[in-house]
């Protein structure tokens, strides 16, 4: 099996991303690159290999889906997926004659709004595909249980559709399944998987297939089927996270000092007192704070960026606030800018700062940072 990265346009050291704060007083500024973002679809095409969708679920992972969406529409992406069918709504505008389909399913008494916007459910229990199949709807997607046990069809489920295909009342548009561990590529459960996907293909009617996330686009192409679905790669997320990261990144979080101020030997910075001067410090006050998304548990653990120079954060992130050691930087006055994410602090890094994944730390972005989108 063959686990080599698709070749990407993106050089393996990253220039900064362009600054784009103009002259906003705004406390704190999240800056997508959308150029990257769409970048990134590209680079995951391989050459007559299988069509690469987009998941937009979480507001875009919590960059902005409609801004993303366009984006990855205009570089040619014709499939995109969303977790929740008001999120479908909330993009269907912006992408006319696309492939859009929820992955959460069809909730009861939503079916006349998936069939009026053109939306596609994925159906994951016999349920859903008979409500789907009363109202003589389009085709769907089916999701079939590899070993998730979540959402999808399961043995018992799929034995039932195989006796009788009518059933389902039009051939499906996709069958899919989600990997378990596709971001370890050594654990057994990736080739079970796909072993158990084939069988559930068999028994079902013929129909084009999707399998492979971000992480199982890298697994090898036996994997690729007909359409993947990246999600957190697009947005800078490393899929294969023993090897070097093969996207660009896409995201820079730069938040204002409000405040420097210096500290005796001894002195204590923040609640709990967790951290203690060991010399006379400065300390810079800056707007981010876990009401922002900025986890707690980061706290004096990771570092910012002030022109490329690491200060690193002290004592708790706060819910509006997180100070910094700024003793090193006599230069840093009110109103500086100190980058918290960025190509030097990435969301991967504070993810394994903090004991979780980028997907959470992007997807927890907060709505008080305002937004600049560089375009595509």
């Amino acid at each position: 099996m063959g686990n080599s990265p698709p070749k990407s346009d993106a050089p393996m050291v990253h220039a900064p991303m362009v600054r784009a704060l103009g002259g906003t007083t705004a406390p704190a500024v999240l800056t997508v690159d959308l150029a990257a973002i769409a970048g990134n679809w590209r680079s995951l095409h391989r050459p007559g290999g299988p069509d690469v969708a987009a998941v937009v679920k979480a507001d875009g992972y919590g960059l902005g889906a409609r801004a993303v969406a366009e984006a990855l529409y205009a570089a040619g992406c014709r499939h995109f997926f969303v977790a929740w069918l008001d999120e479908a709504l909330a993009i269907r505008d912006v992408l006319p004659d696309a492939f859009l389909a929820v992955l959460g399913g069809l909730i009861p008494g939503s079916e006349a709004e998936f069939s009026a916007h053109g939306i596609t459910p994925v159906l994951g229990s016999l349920d859903e595909v008979d409500r789907w199949r009363r109202l003589g709807n389009a085709p769907p997607v089916l999701h079939v249980d590899t070993g998730m046990s979540r959402l999808g069809l399961d043995a018992r489920e799929l034995a039932i559709l195989a006796q009788d295909h009518a059933r389902i009342g039009w051939p499906p548009r996709y069958v899919m399944s989600h990997f378990v561990a596709s971001e370890v590529p050594a654990d057994p459960l990736n080739a079970a998987q796909r072993a158990r996907f084939e069988a559930a293909r068999a028994l079902l009617p013929a129909a084009p297939a999707s399998l492979a996330n971000s992480s199982g686009i890298f697994l090898g192409p036996e994997y690729g089927f007909d359409l993947v679905r990246p999600g957190a790669a697009l947005y800078g997320i490393n899929p294969t996270p023993a090897a070097p990261n093969p996207m660009r990144p896409a995201v820079r979080l730069s938040v204002r000092v409000l405040a420097v101020r210096d500290i005796e030997a001894g002195e204590t910075v923040g609640y709990n007192a967790t951290w203690t001067a060991a010399r006379p410090s400065r300390i810079a006050t800056a707007a981010l704070g876990y009401a922002d998304g900025f986890l707690r548990a980061l706290s004096g653990k990771v570092r910012a960026d002030f022109d490329g120079s690491p200060v690193p954060l002290v004592g708790r992130v706060s819910m509006d606030l997180t100070t910094f050691d700024v003793t090193d930087h006599p230069a840093i006055r009110p109103g500086d800018w100190l980058d918290v994410m960025g190509p030097s602090c990435t969301a991967d890094h504070l993810a394994a700062a903090a004991g979780t994944n980028g997907y959470e730390i992007l997807t927890s972005l907060g709505r008080r940072f305002q937004r600049v989108y560089l375009p595509a």
